[in-house]
């Protein structure tokens, strides 16, 4: 590829299983980091599966699939990542794990490699201040999941170079998303339309409006959404709703963003949503 022909994948979990599959499958090389062997195992395992899914549905074929998974490969160590052009961090939503791992990332690749995170929640200006040459820093965020989600958010940081920028536009392009240029500001653009309304939806079910099924196949038939908003919300994880708006908040102090307390009584006990079969379509409405 003409640009970014080697990128490293921070994370192998979810969201990073799906980056490094989908700049994979652009025909890049890709390193993915992890803490431990039997976490890549597990990511690959997963690509491996998701793929095989698509080979099943016709979407590509056995040859095309294992084409991909030869261009992946994991490892534990960070020196690994030393010839990376782009990196693209992708671990757990706390600045405590990110910022160690990105000022150490930063440490081996090139001064030239350009650095992004795919953070949802947190500010990209003040995760660029763990790495050297902060220019070359900017966030890019997929949405989950990200083989089949089109949209990924360029985020310019206060720190970023406006060529980082552009270059990294171009790169999401070319990878078959379509990149959307958005400022540094908390829940960046579709998170920040996003989070108000589902507090709003969380209320209405609270306050008994109407039942959840209701609800969701009232947005769906009268606003044309794919899926209700309590779907979406069992869908991402309460806990990770619950921590993106409560971060909004906390940066902002702007009410919308504020959790309603039943999402803070969920997620207490335990009812995450669709990853533990306990939210608002997955389980009893008694939270």
């Amino acid at each position: 590829m003409s640009d970014f022909p080697r990128v490293a994948v921070l994370g192998f979990g979810t969201m990073g299983v799906g980056i490094a599959q989908v700049v994979a499958q652009s025909g890049r090389q890709v390193t993915v980091l992890e803490a431990g062997q039997e976490r890549v195992d597990a990511g690959l395992a997963a690509m491996s599966d998701f793929l095989s899914g698509g080979v099943r549905r016709g979407k590509l074929t056995a040859e095309q699939r294992e084409d991909v998974l030869a261009r992946v490969r994991g490892t534990t160590e960070v020196g690994h990542l030393a010839d990376s052009d782009l990196v693209i961090e992708a671990v757990t939503e706390r600045p405590d794990i990110k910022r160690p791992l990105l000022s150490q990332v930063a440490d081996v690749v090139s001064h030239d490699a350009v650095i992004t995170t795919n953070t949802s929640a947190l500010s990209v200006t003040g995760l660029a201040t763990a790495v050297p040459h902060p220019g070359r820093f900017a966030g890019l965020h997929f949405f989950n999941p990200a083989p089949l989600m089109r949209v990924v958010e360029v985020v310019h940081a206060l720190q970023t170079d406006p060529k980082v920028v552009v270059r990294l536009a171009e790169f999401t392009a070319t990878i078959g998303k379509d990149p959307v240029v958005v400022k540094d500001r908390p829940g960046f653009l579709v998170n920040r339309l996003l989070m108000p309304y589902l507090n709003d939806v969380i209320q209405a079910y609270d306050d008994e409006l109407a039942s959840a099924e209701d609800i969701d196949t009232a947005v769906r038939l009268g606003l044309g959404h794919k899926l209700g908003p309590l779907e979406l919300l069992d869908l991402i994880g309460l806990d990770v709703h619950q921590h993106a708006t409560l971060s909004a908040y906390e940066a902002t102090f702007d009410p919308c963003f504020a959790p309603p307390p039943l999402l803070a009584h969920m997620a207490a006990a335990g009812r995450h949503g669709a990853k533990n079969g306990h939210g608002f379509r997955s389980a009893d409405k008694d939270a």
